[in-house]
């Protein structure tokens, strides 16, 4: 009875830690792939990131939309104000014709809340590192 006592006991951290993950916890390596496989055709993070297809994402949390100056961004991102924070980037995400209209960003946008807010996890981990944004 005690030796299987110590297993239960053993087992419990495993359980809470697959618990903690299922009720939302953000995943940054799940966010990696969400950003390789959704993202990275058009966007890049990273040390040597620069803008082509799309603009670079380092830094992107309290960045203003529209800013770095390698990158010519539509109108109505210039013009929309937002300063990305986690929540305006998920609702982006999850909807960017939403956010902002006449964006030219085409993106379907990504309706899983588990796999929006992993993704944002894994992007706040790049500092800025690009371009400087524009003052």
């Amino acid at each position: 009875m005690m030796r299987m006592m110590g297993i239960e006991h053993a087992l419990l951290p495993a359980a809470v830690l697959v618990f903690l993950n299922s009720a939302g916890a953000a995943d940054i390596d799940a966010g990696k792939a969400v950003f390789v496989h959704r993202c990275a055709a058009c966007h890049a993070v990273g040390p040597s990131a620069r803008a082509g297809f799309a603009p670079q994402l380092n830094g992107i949390v309290g960045r203003r939309a529209g800013s770095t100056t390698d990158f010519k961004y539509s109108a109505a991102m210039k013009k929309s104000g937002i300063v990305w924070s986690e929540k305006t980037l998920a609702g982006f995400v999850k909807d960017p014709g939403d956010v902002v209209p006449g964006t030219s960003m085409r993106f379907w946008g990504i309706g899983d809340e588990q796999k929006v807010a992993n993704l944002v996890a894994y992007l706040q981990t790049f500092k800025q590192g690009g371009p400087t944004p524009a003052r």
